[in-house]
């Protein structure tokens, strides 16, 4: 048997390596016009199961596992699928396990190194299409769903991973190694297969899934953002495009700046012991221990000193002299007054050829504007001379100012 097996696996790869370039057009194509080949090439390639049509009428297309093994070879993530039915693959593994147990006990030892030579193609099968199958997920993850176009295309395809890997982990979960081991029994081989190695790949492939998933979620939540930035922008598109003479107001010169524009980042919370937190005692405690008492018992006495008598005397007059800029301002504003015109606060320095510098007296002389009283305030009038900045809006540079009777 196994030659025939052998004959009719060496025609079909020569059948293949024949029309090597009609099996990739149809790969690549999706389908083949069958008016365009030889009949007898036709019947050959859908004999053999490399061909097939879907329904009459319908062009030929190529049999799902020679796509995948073109898919497999050829590293192609774009058509790649994945298998989660679990449940089959083990419902098989065990009928081939027991298969295997019968056959040992009936002494067909023939019978039983096929079964278990189809229960090892199995398990390894089984193994290598979940580890496939995670493959295929981090090949998705790793360029973003770069094979689709649309941000709403990226956001489908991940929400289809999330659920292939959702299936992959519940089908896993399935899986009851005690029973696994109960149908082993003491037979070295099923246990190196149902129990140590498929333990092992099963544990780390659960695993890597877990680690899949959140990278999903991940990648879905930075896809929504992107797609409501890409919706605002849309729509404020929209808006400009529907109103074309809108123009942005100066939010700056509102009274209430709208909550879009009025956003700042969150102040740290100022620190605090908390005592009621039982999980910070031991480090309060130490603290506290390290607090150095002040203890006066041990301090030496000093004796008390006779009380030495005192003597209440009259309070000598002083005078605190008054600041000469201050009084020369005083004079500058009598002058005012005689001259019964404004004066500018610069000529007035110097014309009287006072010693300080013009900054320190232009500073006083407002200075002691302001400090009038009201009674007074009200006779004198000051304005200020100088021009408006030119680069920053709102700035007025004051150069001199002219005090002047109302």
């Amino acid at each position: 048997m196994s030659s025939n097996l052998h004959q009719a696996g060496v025609k079909l790869l020569r059948l293949l390596g024949r029309h090597a370039e009609l099996v990739m057009d149809t790969y690549l194509g999706g389908s083949i016009d069958e008016e365009t080949l030889e009949p007898g090439t036709v019947k050959k390639l859908t004999d053999n199961g490399i061909l097939w049509r879907p329904e009459p009428g319908e062009p030929l297309r190529l049999s799902r596992n020679v796509r995948a093994l073109l898919e497999d070879g050829l590293k192609d993530e774009r058509n790649r699928q994945i298998n989660a039915n679990v449940g089959s693959a083990l419902a098989t593994i065990k009928t081939l396990a027991s298969h295997y147990r019968e056959a040992r006990a009936s002494v067909d030892y023939s019978a039983a190194e096929a079964y278990l030579a189809d229960l090892s193609e199995q398990v390894y099968s089984f193994t290598e299409n979940l580890r496939y199958s995670i493959r295929v997920l981090w090949g998705r993850i790793n360029n973003e769903f770069g094979y689709v176009g649309s941000i709403s295309a990226k956001i489908r395809e991940n929400e289809l991973a999330q659920s292939q890997v959702s299936e992959l982990l519940n089908g896993l979960e399935m899986i009851e190694f005690r029973d696994l081991g109960e149908l082993a029994g003491d037979i070295r081989e099923l246990r190196r297969l149902l129990v140590t190695s498929l333990q092992e790949t099963l544990s780390s492939c659960a695993q890597e899934l877990s680690v899949v998933q959140g990278r999903l979620l991940e990648l879905l939540g930075r896809f929504r953002k992107i797609q409501g930035r890409t919706r605002l922008l849309k729509g404020w598109l929209l808006y400009t495009d529907l109103h074309p003479d809108y123009e942005v107001a100066d939010h700056v010169a509102h009274k209430q700046i709208p909550s879009l524009f009025n956003q700042a980042q969150s102040l740290l919370a100022p620190a605090a012991v908390d005592v009621h937190n039982p999980q910070h005692e031991p480090q309060l405690l130490a603290l506290v221990a390290g607090i150095k008492a002040i203890s006066r018992e041990n301090l030496p006495q000093h004796a008390v000193q006779q009380a030495q008598p005192v003597a209440v005397i009259a309070a000598e007059a002083f005078d605190i002299p008054d600041n000469p800029l201050k009084q020369a301002v005083e004079e500058y504003f009598c002058a005012v007054i005689d001259s019964g015109r404004n004066q500018s606060a610069l000529q007035y320095l110097e014309s009287q050829q006072l010693p300080w510098d013009a900054e320190s007296w232009l500073f006083q002389v407002i200075g002691g504007f302001e400090g009038l009283s009201d009674e007074h305030k009200q006779f004198f009038e000051l304005e200020p001379l100088g021009e408006v900045h030119p680069i920053y809006s709102g700035n007025f540079i004051i150069r001199d100012v002219e005090v002047g009777l109302r």
